[in-house]
């Protein structure tokens, strides 16, 4: 009875692994090493593994072997920079890992010196590393070539099915492998397959010849007229069954700038992958390789420039492709506006610097979701195109378009495309049921007719090897199967831009919402906290001596270096919480030397902005600066701590100087053991340690329904997978509210400042809120320590308000995004958990309330309850992620009118940026406003010296989707340029309205 297909297959793929036994003719071992300038031997355990370790030899081959054919194999139990160094002073630099221990040599003798670490590409341990493999081998390249060939056939064969080719493929592969002449002897044999996984499970095996024959020269060239005549075959059949569709190939290494190891390994990683490349392209003229990332770039410039050189040439050459237009491959859910904005600022200047080119392609495969922002960021920095494949991950609901306009928030659009390799994604293979399925989940094919696939060992990098280069080839000939060929990420783009000037493509609207990966916007919230920190004091550092600059003082400097440290720690496993704990020892570290000096930068601002001022008779006097677009009550704390919270007014981008002695406290400030009142609000504090009562006395109404601060626990926060990316749909199953709390205490009742505390212990943990309320606050702030020892464990605040609307306001980048309070829908159901900036608000048409925060980004409304998400407790991948004492403030704020009417904005820019202030002397009580924005209300992004020439750079957007008239009123003398982009050079505007909704709007001021 003959064999059915399946059959057939399984003893073909027992015929291949046969012919890898003889891919190599002889061997020879290489000895003499040593580690760290002491002998070592083959097989000996590392006397130690602590940090980078060095390796060291020497190796000659028979001269009877032939150099073209002659390989060197390496396992030393890590991954390693390698150095071969050659009797005339050439010297070749590979990457080792578990994926590229093979390499081509360029002379017989050569010395070997290494760069290693116990690590495998992720980041484990080799907790036993031992010197493995070291050998030389003479390929037998016949043998080979036909073994990878008879792979590839195979996998056709597995990826077509049932397709009509499968049989005739079938019929070439065995008649190729019936056609060998090939060795039996016993005694080679048997050593020869030992190392099979089915010979290593007999009980004794016999005596072993060490270093058996391989193919004679008639056996070789028996392999070398079956693989001819296989080829011949696979392009009679491409004939017949030609190849069903087409893939451009990039070849790509994704290195996770952090993750599960430290930066100072990416540093590693990032020269050895690179080398890998670069050695490949010096053997390959069709192989093409992208890396993004200018933030590589300018590490290795400071590290190892001649090897910048190198990629330099490359580009030159067209073989390597510097992609993405952004400082790093950021998150950009949680990152300010501004910050996306300084993305693509630096990261297109530097690459335009280095390399000569600008980008036109945004390469972000692997973020947790896309901010609506995005498209018009994009836009703005000369980028038409959109890259990713995390949309893919989305667990429910799946954007039903691979190739697609994405439309921002303003109507901005950039051409998006992903694809579906169920093959390790982005990390994809050159090898055909890799082809096959991406080509299958294409669906924009009736549209255009090629996707996009990035092949290459990638996320801990490594990237392409020499065999997906040899299988490239192969594969041209092959029947069926999508045709693949080496390409750059821009001529895609470029050839899918003709296709949506001819073709009408599908729109996605709005946000990119990733249905995984929730957690990441609570998850390692210390580094989220000291982020925006930096953000924000960064802004308003340049803000002050800007201002300080159009009142006469110098021009201040550029604080980019500061900037690329924060947006090096925006990356998309840094911010979001899910790397190891000493990615965030070290990027809390660099964000508060930031913070540090930003603050210090602010303080030296304010002093020169403080010598312009008029001299007068205020012999103790306040110096306040306010950073921001709208009129803010008059709050500082002074250097003895005092609180000052008075009814006086600071003019938006303005400078006041008070008398101290004048300021009074805004009137009605009232106080008691579970009660606080100001002019705007009255509070009560419950038994249970929640807000009771919220009343917005301008309306008389009640903004909680039933009580708010609600602190719940979620002790089953145990996601099935991915610990600090994840929170399950069905968290919530099991809660417990805190609402016994140890003490409830009137902790300040001042003219200027009340306070009520409460603390709550839970198990092991505990926290300590303080309702303030201010003299002149139309909020209540709830100031929070949490010092937290429990693991697996979720602390949300849950509150009910008294309000009813279908659709909750999120802040975003530049913007707002309306999502839906009901669960009608898949997309609503699965959107329990999403990202906010400052707040969130439920309003009707009069009356709002919204919750307020300085340091959180989780956040949900279901029905008319906003909840926000404060602390965690994963294990994996740092076991004592956000373990110990932190704290940050949120608040309660109801308004009149929808939120962009209530002052919503207004409160939560106070919150996160508040008033800076200085305490001085003899000067005079006046309010100095350089720089006035008048018409429809618009946001502030940041005011900064200018890139180029001199000038200054003021940025604002249209926050609520709204358009209008808008004017700048400068100081004489000063003028404001046509529009820019976010570039900072000259666009064209489209729109009727000075400002158009969600617009960015940028000029460059000059003096004379």
């Amino acid at each position: 009875m003959p064999l059915t297909i399946a059959q057939r297959l399984d003893r073909l793929k027992v015929r291949i692994a046969e012919l890898a036994h003889w891919r190599d003719r002889q061997s020879a071992v290489i000895d003499g090493w040593t580690f760290e300038g002491e002998p070592i031997a083959h097989h000996q355990d590392w006397p130690h593994h602590q940090g980078v370790v060095h390796f060291a030899a020497t190796a000659e081959a028979p001269q009877a072997w032939p150099l073209a054919d002659l390989r060197l194999q390496l396992d030393l139990g890590g991954e390693s920079l390698i150095t071969l160094s050659y009797p005339d002073g050439e010297t070749e630099t590979f990457g080792l890992d578990p994926y590229h221990q093979e390499f081509p040599v360029k002379g017989r003798r050569f010395s070997i010196a290494t760069e290693t670490v116990a690590r495998f590409p992720f980041g484990e341990p080799n907790r036993a590393p031992r010197l493995n493999k070291a050998r030389l081998i003479w390929l037998d390249g016949p043998a080979h070539r036909l073994h990878l060939l008879l792979k590839q056939v195979a996998e056709a064969i597995d990826s077509l099915g049932e397709h009509e080719v499968v049989p005739h493929l079938m019929d070439a592969a065995e008649h190729a492998l019936r056609s060998l002449d090939w060795p039996s002897d016993t005694a080679a044999y048997i050593s020869r397959t030992s190392g099979a996984v089915m010979q290593q499970k007999i009980w004794e095996l016999p005596e072993l010849q060490e270093n058996p024959a391989g193919l004679t020269d008639e056996e070789s060239a028996s392999a070398a007229a079956a693989f001819d005549a296989l080829m011949a075959k696979l392009k009679e059949l491409q004939k017949r069954f030609p190849p069903n569709g087409e893939l451009l190939l990039t070849g790509h290494a994704h290195i996770d700038l952090a993750w599960l190891w430290p930066y100072r390994e990416t540093r590693r990683k990032m020269r050895r992958t690179f080398n890998t490349a670069l050695s490949l392209m010096e053997r390959s003229d069709d192989f093409r390789f992208n890396q993004s990332t200018a933030h590589y770039y300018a590490q290795m410039e400071e590290e190892d420039p001649a090897l910048l050189d190198r990629i330099k040439q490359k580009v030159a050459d067209g073989k390597w492709e510097t992609v993405g237009g952004m400082w790093v491959e950021p998150d950009t859910n949680m990152p300010t506006g501004e910050s996306l904005a300084r993305q693509v600022l630096y990261g297109q200047r530097y690459f335009e610097k280095t390399f000569g080119t600008r980008h036109t392609v945004c390469w972000l495969p692997d973020c947790f979701g896309f901010s609506g922002a995005l498209p018009q960021i994009l836009r703005q920095g000369g980028i038409d195109s959109f890259f990713t494949i995390k949309v893919n991950w989305s667990e429910t609901n799946h954007i039903p378009s691979d190739l697609f306009w994405w439309k921002g928030l303003d109507g901005s659009q950039v051409l998006t495309h992903t694809f579906d390799n169920p093959m390790q994604g982005y990390n994809g293979f050159v090898q055909p049921d890799c082809f096959v399925p991406t080509w299958k989940n294409f669906r924009g094919k009736t549209q255009h007719d090629t996707s996009l696939l990035a092949v290459g060992y990638g996320d801990g990098g490594g990237g392409v090897t020499p065999e997906m280069v040899e299988r490239e080839v192969q594969l041209r000939d092959f029947p069926a199967i999508p045709q693949a060929r080496w390409g750059t990420v821009k001529s895609y783009y470029e050839q899918a831009h003709r296709t949506a000037r001819e073709k009408s493509l599908p729109v996605w609207d709005g946000e990119i919402y990733l249905e995984l990966h929730r957690a990441t916007l609570t998850t390692q919230s210390g580094v989220k906290r000291k982020h925006r920190q930096a953000e924000r004091a960064l802004i308003t550092a340049e803000t002050i001596a800007s201002l300080a600059h159009m009142l006469g003082a110098d021009r201040p400097l550029s604080l980019e270096a500061d900037w690329r440290v924060v947006l090096k720690n925006e990356f998309h496993d840094i911010l979001p919480g899910s790397s190891i704990r000493e990615v965030y020892q070290d990027a809390e570290q660099e964000l508060d030397g930031v913070i540090d000096h930003a603050k210090a930068e602010q303080v030296m601002a304010l002093r020169a902005l403080s010598a312009k001022l008029p001299k007068g008779g205020v012999g103790d006097a306040l110096v306040v600066v306010n950073p921001s677009l709208s009129p803010r009550p008059l709050s500082a704390t002074l250097s003895d701590g005092t609180v000052i919270a008075a009814a006086d007014l600071v003019a938006p981008l303005s400078v006041a100087v008070f008398d101290k002695g004048s300021l009074k406290p805004a009137g009605g400030l009232k106080a008691g053991p579970d009660r606080l009142e100001n002019e705007y609000l009255s509070v009560t504090i419950g038994k249970d340690g929640a807000v009771a009562s919220l009343v917005h006395k301008a309306t008389g109404r009640e903004a909680v329904d039933g009580s708010a601060n609600q602190l719940w626990v979620y002790p089953a926060d145990k996601p099935r997978n991915w610990d600090a990316w994840d929170i399950d749909a069905d968290y919530s199953e099991k809660a417990v509210r805190l609402d016994a709390p140890d003490s409830i205490t009137l902790a300040e009742d001042g003219p200027h400042r009340a306070a009520i505390r409460v603390v709550y212990r839970y198990r092991n943990s505990s926290v300590t809120q303080t309702y303030v309320l201010t003299a002149n606050a139309r909020r209540l702030d709830i100031e929070t320590t949490i010092d937290w020892h429990d693991r697996r464990t979720l602390l949300r605040t849950l509150n009910p308000v008294a309000a009813l609307a279908r659709k909750a306001t999120f802040e975003c980048a530049f913007g707002i995004v309306e999502r839906a309070t009901h669960t009608n829908t898949s997309w609503e159901q699965a959107m329990f958990e999403a990202v906010a900036h400052r707040f969130v608000d439920i309003s009707e048409p009069d009356f709002g309330v919204a919750l307020l925060n300085n340091a959180k980004y989780g956040h949900s409304a279901r029905g008319n309850v906003i909840g926000m998400s404060l602390v965690r407790g994963p294990i994996y991948p740092d076991p004592l992620a956000d373990e110990g004492e932190q704290s940050f403030t949120y608040a309660l704020m109801p308004h009149e009118g929808a939120w962009h009417e209530g002052g919503v904005l207004d409160e939560a820019i106070d919150l996160n940026q508040p008033l800076v202030s200085a305490e001085s002397s003899g000067l005079s009580a006046s309010t100095f406003a350089p720089l006035a924005v008048t018409g429809i209300p618009v946001a502030f992004s940041g005011l900064k010296p200018a890139e180029e020439g001199d000038g200054l750079i003021l940025r604002l957007y249209e926050p609520a989707g709204r358009r209008g008239s808008l004017s700048l009123d400068l100081p004489s003398g000063w003028a404001a340029s046509q529009p820019l982009n976010i570039l900072e050079e000259p666009m064209e505007r489209k729109g009727p309205a000075d400002i158009m909704p969600f617009e960015i709007r940028t000029w460059k001021l000059r003096n004379g």
